[in-house]
Parts: C-alpha cells; sequence; structure tokens
C-alpha cells in the first residue's frame, strides 16, 4: 500500500519557510516596537480622559437640573420672602413718601441683608423683560445673578430692592459658601481617588495582556511560531488572544504543510526527472528505432508522473491551505456512487469490480459535496487498483445517522500498526518502496481531508477479501 520512504531533511526548505512568514510578520511589527507605552502613561490617559468626562456630565447634569428647578426655586423663594417684603411695604406706606429713602435705611439696618428703594425706571436694563413683566405685574422678580429681588410699591414708580440675599452682613451666610465649597472639592477629591483605585486594579490586566499579546507579535516575527498568548486576565481581550494563538496555530500549520509538500515533492521529483535524463542519454547513443521509441515512451511516462504529482500536489495544498466549506447537493446516492466508480473502472485493468448497494433503503437522497467528495472515493479506488489482486469491492451502507462507504481489496493488507499513519502526506509501507505501485502518498491524505470537510472520517482496517478496507463516513443529511 502507501509506506514511508526516505525524505530530505528538508534543512533548507524549513528556513525559506520561516524566512517568508518571518518577512510577512515583520511588515506590521514596526508599529508594535514603537509604541512603547508605560503603564502609568496609560493609567493617567485613561483616568484624564474618564474623569473628564465624568465630571464633564456631572456638571452638565447638574446644570440641567438647576435650570428645570429653577422655576419650582423661584415660587418658593416668594413665597418665603413675600411677607417680609409685604411687612417692609405696609411699614413704607405708613410714612409719606418723601421720607421712604430715611425710613428705609433705618429698616435696612436690622436685617441681615440690604434694603433699598429706587426708581422703577432705572431697572430697565438690569432687569430681562419677563422680569419687568411680573415687576409691573406686582409680582416678585427675581435676579439669579445677584440674588437679588425686586418689588413694585403700590402703583408708585418707586421699587423696593431686597438683597444681595447674601450679603456681608450675614456671617452665617458668608462661612456658609467656602463651607460648601470645601465640602464639594473634598467630596469630588474622595471620588476621584476612589475611580483612580478602580480604575488602575482595571487597567493593570489590561496592560497585562496588551504586553503579553505585544510580546506574543514579536516572538512570532523573530521565526519562534510555537510562541502562544497566555490566558487573558481581562474578557476585553480574551477573543484577541483567542484569535492570535489560533493564527499562529494556523500559521505553523501551513508552514508544516509547506515544509511537508516542499520536502515531498523535492523526494519524489529525483526519480523521474534521473530516468529521463538517463532516457536522454540513451538517446544520444542509440540509433535503432525500436530502442528510441521505448526511450521516448519512458520519457512521456515520466512526463505524465510529473504532471499527476504536481496536480496532485496542488490538490493537497488547497485543501490544507483554504478549507473551504462544502457545498451540499443532494444526490441518489446509489445512482451516485455507480457513476463514480464507472469513471475509473478502467483504470483497473482486468480486475473484477463489484458495487453492493443492496443494504441501502430505496431511493435513499444523500447531501454531499459533489466536487470534492468524488476526491475521496476515486482516490480509494486507485489505490485499491494498486494493491489488488483480483477483485475489488465497493459497498455502501446507512448506520444511524451516518452513511458510509466501503472500499475492499485482496491485496496485500495493512499492518494494525500502520492503519493511521497512511493518512499523512507522502506516506507509504516499506513493501512498496520497489515502486511497482508508483503513487505519492498524497492521495488517501487528500481523502481524509475531504471527509473532514464533510465532518467525517477516513478510516483502514482489515477487508473480508483478505486485504485492505478503506471506509469513509460522515453524517448522512437527508
Amino acid at each position: 500500500m502507501t509506506g514511508t520512504e526516505p525524505q530530505p531533511d528538508g534543512k533548507g526548505d524549513n528556513e525559506s519557510s520561516q524566512g517568508l512568514a518571518r518577512s510577512l510578520f515583520r511588515v506590521s511589527l514596526p508599529r508594535w516596537r514603537g509604541s512603547r507605552y508605560s503603564l502609568s502613561k496609560l493609567f493617567f490617559n485613561f483616568y484624564l480622559l474618564a474623569m473628564g468626562s465624568f465630571v464633564a456630565i456631572a456638571f452638565t447634569a447638574d446644570f440641567i437640573i438647576s435650570t428645570a428647578q429653577r422655576g419650582i426655586t423661584d415660587d418658593y423663594a416668594r413665597r418665603f420672602m413675600r411677607g417680609t417684603i409685604t411687612l417692609i411695604e405696609d411699614e413704607l406706606f405708613r410714612q409719606p413718601r418723601s421720607t421712604w429713602q430715611k425710613k428705609i435705611k433705618q429698616l435696612d439696618e436690622k436685617f441681615s441683608y440690604r434694603l433699598d428703594v429706587v426708581e422703577r425706571i432705572s431697572l430697565d436694563r438690569r432687569l430681562t423683560p419677563g422680569q419687568v413683566t411680573k415687576l409691573d405685574a406686582g409680582d416678585i422678580a427675581i435676579d439669579h445673578a445677584g440674588d437679588i429681588m425686586y418689588h413694585r410699591l403700590g402703583t408708585s414708580s418707586q421699587v423696593l430692592v431686597v438683597g444681595p440675599l447674601a450679603s456681608n452682613r450675614n456671617p452665617e451666610l458668608v462661612e456658609r459658601l467656602p463651607l460648601e465649597l470645601r465640602l464639594r472639592l473634598l467630596t469630588w477629591s474622595l471620588i476621584g481617588v476612589i475611580f483612580g483605585i478602580a480604575l488602575w486594579f482595571w487597567v493593570r490586566p489590561v496592560w497585562r495582556d496588551l504586553e503579553a499579546l505585544r510580546q506574543t507579535a514579536r516572538d512570532l516575527g523573530d521565526g519562534d511560531f510555537e510562541a502562544r498568548s497566555p490566558p487573558a486576565l481581562s474578557q476585553l481581550f480574551a477573543p484577541l488572544s483567542d484569535t492570535m494563538n489560533s493564527m499562529a496555530e494556523r500559521v505553523q500549520q501551513l508552514l508544516a504543510t509547506h515544509r511537508e509538500l516542499s520536502s515531498g515533492i523535492s523526494h519524489e521529483l529525483r526519480t523521474p526527472i534521473a530516468r529521463m535524463r538517463f532516457a536522454l542519454e540513451m538517446l544520444t547513443e542509440t540509433d535503432e528505432r525500436q530502442e528510441c521509441e521505448r526511450l521516448w515512451n519512458m520519457m512521456d511516462a515520466d512526463l505524465d508522473e510529473l504532471d499527476h504529482l504536481i496536480d496532485t500536489s496542488l490538490t493537497y495544498a488547497r485543501f490544507e491551505r483554504e478549507a473551504p466549506e462544502p457545498h451540499y447537493s443532494s444526490v441518489a446516492f446509489a445512482e451516485w456512487l455507480n457513476d463514480e466508480v464507472d469513471s475509473v473502472r478502467l483504470l483497473g485493468r482486468q480486475l473484477q469490480i463489484n458495487i453492493a448497494t443492496d443494504q441501502l433503503p430505496d431511493d435513499l437522497h444523500i447531501d454531499l459535496d459533489r466536487k470534492a467528495m468524488p476526491y475521496a472515493l476515486r482516490n480509494l479506488l486507485r489505490n485499491a487498483f494498486k494493491y489488488a489482486s483480483r477483485q475489488i469491492m465497493v459497498s455502501a451502507e446507512l448506520d444511524g445517522e451516518r452513511i458510509l462507504i466501503h472500499v475492499d481489496d485482496d491485496g496485500i493488507g495493512i499492518p494494525p500498526a500502520e492503519r493511521e499513519h497512511i493518512f499523512s502526506a507522502f506516506t507509504r509501507l516499506d513493501r512498496s518502496r520497489d515502486r511497482a505501485t508508483g503513487g505519492y502518498g498524497l492521495g488517501l491524505a487528500i481523502a481524509r481531508r475531504v471527509l473532514e470537510l464533510h465532518g467525517g472520517t477516513a478510516t483502514a482496517e482489515a477487508a473480508p477479501l483478505g486485504g485492505a478496507r478503506f471506509t469513509l463516513a460522515w453524517k448522512a443529511h437527508q
């Protein structure tokens, strides 16, 4: 069957593969290496941005709430001061108008805030149109900027001015403002400290994850494709860490495939090229027509072998590299199986090839990739053609939810220890080194890749005919 042949060490291919991958990684590495931010700088950047945004939002919300509550506050202030203003107004009206200024000064000394009487016309520039309207309607107008209240005295042109309410003559009010300011500053300081501590414990694992990712990227760029990012400490970077590790594993797999293909193909190319060179040398030394035709046929066969090697290698590389999604379509399974076997029956020469589908349900339809699945089946049949002595049996059965295709031959069989190993690329059994059977050890590897795309398996075991049985099994989508 297929077995292991001596292969070159592939050291040059290994170095060239790593050099290519290293150059690809280094395209993006300078940005990583030029962005050496310290943990403290990252912390302060986050802190200033977050704290500044928080303070801005707090003051904006406070402004909006204060503006919305201003009408309620004004009504409360008017109700609170209306009695005092009415008493002052009554006291003034008990006096002649000419003595109002003198009387208001006397009253001013008894209140903790200022009192004054001014002409109505002098307030037009100090009050807004809305405040003027309230003043002329006999209501109390409030100037928030100066913390002053205005009330027109009856129908006269005189206006009672009360305030500023936070006057220097009111020590409690004077001391209250700095106290409130100190309490506000203390509150914001505590909020800033608590927020800073919380942010520090949040930033540290983030920074560690960033450093781990950067170090992993640097190692990969330096050609260490065994490097992996450690598990992320923060959930924020867990998907990125998993993605980088998946990428590294994929790159390592692609490099291994590249080395495997390069080493295997370089080994396989030697024999046909050597035979062609030998045939060309013989052609220059003979004039016999029969010998020339024999040598030409040898070279033609070697060219076919090279063409088949390249085609098979490209097919294997495509399945390894792209892992395309299968495109399922429904087929009448028994009819499809017969057609596929008939398409390669001529390659079996004088072998007896039988097909058994009697264990399948009538009119069974199965979903499969009609482009990829034939690769698997035909490669198993070609493998059986090489090793069968007289007959090959192709059978199919439905086992629960799985569909199984068996390809049995009466050849030399496969030792149990080799039955898994033969599905590796460029692998042959020792007994086939004489090249009587040909092949490159890629057919079974391709068959397994195709079945993996279908979510199934390709396995080998002993056949009832005495040789080897290869089985393709995957979930049947009926």
